[in-house]
């Protein structure tokens, strides 16, 4: 079970003020959707009670369902008070409702687990369905946002990271844990993000613009494999997250979207037409007949610049005078960008300039000499942009420059495709 960082046990909050709702005619008029609060079992589910009732406060009907191992830490009757509506635990409780699991996931209009605890977390990257909860998730069709919460270890372990990747790289929403004391007498992150972050998280979503619609969207991501021999290959520390997290915000805000990925170990974004690739030449095939359809190509791969002349039929050996590992002769690959932004009759095209140093001036130059409408400038160092989670970034145009700071590549993905529809 997971940890957050109140020691309490158990909480019963049937007293709660406002539960009670003296204007429920007035309330329930204001009521347009549906958020399924699932509770798993962490101490942090004491926060849930407070999260149902900021929901509720935005407007939101509110429906929760529970792990048999939430209910001892918060008792269903409490949810059930706050929420005025049957609190599900079992996938047998309801002898009304046969299938409850399928019922559940089609009355949500969003599925918000909080606190979610590396069992359910491992629960939804690998899609085991197994009690109540678990299988009303692998039924949504709806968007999810989890709230993870645990011991520190368990947060930083190698298994929890992964299947953090796996279930953003599908779409779920994480909001982060944060850092602090939590229940196990540890101190470091892994206690559920508050309240108020996740509901303001849930309100973003549910009102995402669908500003995209009718467009159709071309996006490159990841490196690209230029290979030696069988067994070595040219590349970069590109992990493809930036470009998958524009494809999910831009298919998540109506676009048509066609993602062309180099080697990557994300997985395929839901509702997002994917291309996989290996080499620049592949990559720059795969989007020339994908450029003419579109309305916006944004340009995230970090695609390798030169690639061997000769690719060798086995592998190279130091000690064979025939193979000379100290010399391999380069040539140059297509310039995917400036290439096809030269073919634009109605399309924006945007590109992305990771730079160690004068990152302004190099991507100003960029934006000129690869004709394009947008470029995205990031900072490089050892904990920056290449796989990570968060970036800064500059958004650089003809009319002037838009400074990110630091945010989540999600976050920053909308705020790219915002200023793509502003070109």
């Amino acid at each position: 079970m997971g940890n957050s960082h109140d020691s309490r046990d158990t909480i019963h909050l049937q007293n709660v003020e406002g539960a009670s709702n003296s204007s429920g005619t007035q309330e329930n008029a204001a009521i347009k959707k549906t958020v399924l609060v699932g509770v798993t079992g962490g101490i942090a589910a004491y926060k849930s009670c407070v999260l149902v009732r900021d929901l509720q406060k935005q407007g939101f009907r509110v429906k929760v369902a529970m792990t048999e191992h939430a209910t001892n830490f918060v008792d269903p009757l409490t949810f059930r008070s706050l929420t005025h509506e049957q609190v599900a635990v079992g996938l047998f409780d309801d002898p009304e409702d046969p299938i409850h699991h399928i019922s559940l996931a089609d009355e949500a209009d969003l599925f918000c687990v909080a606190p979610c605890t590396a069992n359910f977390l491992a629960k939804l990257a690998y899609g085991i369905a197994d009690d109540l909860l678990s299988t009303t998730a692998l039924a949504m069709t709806c968007p999810i946002v989890i709230a993870p919460a645990m011991n520190i270890h368990m947060y930083e372990n190698p298994a929890t990271q992964h299947n953090m990747q796996v279930v953003s790289s599908r779409g779920i929403h994480i909001v982060e844990a944060g850092s602090g004391y939590l229940a196990c007498g540890y101190t470091g992150k892994g206690r559920m993000a508050e309240p108020e972050e996740i509901t303001s998280a849930i309100v973003s979503i549910l009102n995402t613009p669908q500003d995209y619609q009718g467009k159709r969207v071309l996006i490159t991501a990841g490196p690209t494999h230029e290979p030696i021999d069988p067994v070595r290959f040219i590349s970069n520390r590109s992990s493809g997250k930036m470009g998958f997290a524009l494809a999910r915000c831009a298919h998540a805000r109506g676009a048509e979207v066609t993602l062309v990925t180099g080697p990557s170990q994300l997985s395929d974004p839901a509702g997002v037409h994917v291309i996989r690739v290996e080499t620049a030449e592949q990559m720059f095939d795969a989007c020339d007949q994908n450029f003419e359809a579109c309305d916006f190509a944004i340009f995230a791969a970090a695609v390798s610049d030169m690639r061997p002349a000769r690719i060798h039929d086995h592998k190279m050996k130091k000690n064979n005078p025939e193979d000379d590992l100290s010399e391999i002769h380069l040539v140059e690959n297509p310039d995917i960008l400036k290439t096809l932004a030269l073919k634009c009759t109605h399309q924006k095209t945007i590109g992305f300039a990771a730079e160690t140093n004068n990152v302004l001036e190099n991507a100003r130059r960029k934006l000129d000499s690869k004709h394009a409408d947008m470029i995205v400038a990031n900072q490089v160092s050892e904990t920056k942009t290449f796989g990570a989670n968060n970036d800064e970034a500059w958004l650089i145009t003809h009319n002037g420059e838009t400074h990110i700071p630091e945010t989540s590549k999600d976050n920053l993905a909308n705020k790219i495709l915002d200023a793509a529809l502003k070109l």
